[in-house]
């Protein structure tokens, strides 16, 4: 008689992982299952009514989100109270849909939880999550550094963890995930060189939002005038270096620039005019030298133009106040000496605190012929203000 074979490596870990799955059920098992939540990306109903919502994906899944839930300190609208049981694709803020390698497998493909003012951290089990397409928890007060682990969330598309307490250094995992479009990190505490690698064509990046940090970036040919992003925004963060006349690279794609508050030295090339796409333009608050380009005037997209608040002089070109769809122009808190009538059609226009002759609201006649005497601005090839010795 042959005699009976003992039970297989792989039968055991499948039914250790019952054991496990069973154990974190039984503080639900008294409460009643959740209805369903409505997903805005999940399949229609009728291509997933069918899938069972059992399988190692969401068994992982599942593992993932408790995990997460114990690292949550407070909940304050209860977002996460069902999040208890095993059909995880019930739970509130989470997304089902069918595997995109197996349309026959249900999978978690989004969390949302906007706007819930939880406080907690995000454990290292969350890469378990390899299917999510979209992570959204802005509004939030996670804190701690997102765990590297997320490098194997090889489909995610948008990470939006704004508005949060994150800190530490710029999670350079980021840049190594193949699907990544939408990356929010606005309002947080993170810090440290923002590496070149975030604008790298590599990555192909399509928003930016990395606002109200603490980081550095440096502004060169290999960093921001090299990303094919068609809106950046790095307001309130230290830039180094000057805009080089390599931003008109940017031309196919930038449709949204925001530079505000970066303590940015620089003239502004010319260059510049050849961003036709761009929407809006924002430098104001920084230290611009030098005088507006004329090429502005050739960024026929243009609805809204910001450099106020900067030590640009000179007259504002006319082409610009000609743009066909410009509605908001602001250049006060300038230098400049003149401004053409064709401005005053702009439907929104603020050339306060100028020295421009006999215009209200001006700079004292002392403070324009104070800086009448400093030395001539001049402007390198590179962007860079150059100082000429006295």
């Amino acid at each position: 008689m042959v005699p009976l074979s003992g039970p297989t490596s792989k039968t055991k870990k499948r039914a250790l992982r019952h054991v496990l799955l069973l154990c974190l059920l039984l503080p639900c098992i008294s409460q009643p299952l959740p209805a369903p939540s409505p997903s805005p990306t999940a399949a229609p109903p009728t291509a997933t009514l069918h899938l069972s919502p059992f399988n190692d994906r969401l068994d992982a899944a599942y593992i993932a989100l408790q995990a997460w839930k114990h690292a949550i300190i407070e909940d304050p609208k209860n977002l996460t109270a069902d999040w208890c049981g095993p059909f995880v694709c019930n739970y509130t803020g989470v997304f089902c849909t069918a595997a995109q390698d197996d349309p026959h497998i249900l999978t978690v493909a989004g969390i949302d939880l906007n706007h819930g003012r939880i406080a907690g951290f995000l454990p290292d089990h969350i890469g378990l999550l390899a299917d999510v397409a979209l992570i959204h928890l802005n509004s939030n007060r996670f804190h701690g550094t997102l765990p590297p682990s997320m490098q194997h969330m090889r489909l995610l598309y948008e990470l939006d963890i704004s508005n949060n307490l994150f800190s530490g250094g710029f999670p350079s995992f980021l840049t190594s995930l193949p699907s990544l479009k939408y990356l929010d990190l606005r309002f947080n505490k993170f810090d440290g060189q923002l590496p070149d690698a975030v604008f790298g064509r590599q990555l192909s990046l399509d928003a930016l939002f990395a606002n109200n940090n603490r980081f550095n970036v440096t502004l060169s040919s290999q960093s921001l005038t090299n990303s094919t992003a068609s809106v950046i925004v790095l307001a309130n963060t230290e830039l180094a270096g000057c805009l080089p006349p390599s931003i008109g690279n940017m031309a196919d794609t930038l449709v949204e620039l925001i530079l505000i508050n970066t303590s940015i030295s620089s003239c502004i090339p010319p260059e510049i005019g050849k961003l036709k796409k761009l929407r809006v333009l924002d430098l104001s608050r920084n230290e611009l030298a030098g005088e507006l380009p004329e090429s502005v005037g050739d960024m026929e997209s243009l609805e809204v133009l910001n450099v106020g608040y900067n030590q640009l002089s000179g007259v504002v070109p006319e082409s610009i106040c000609l743009l066909p769809k410009l509605k908001n122009l602001t250049v006060a808190g300038n230098y400049f000496c003149g401004e053409p009538v064709s401005c005053l059609h702009i439907p929104v226009r603020d050339d306060r605190m100028n020295c421009i002759p006999e215009w209200p609201h001006q700079r004292t006649h002392e403070e324009c012929i104070a800086f009448e005497h400093r030395p001539p601005v001049h402007c390198g090839a590179d962007g860079c203000i150059v100082h000429h010795p006295l």
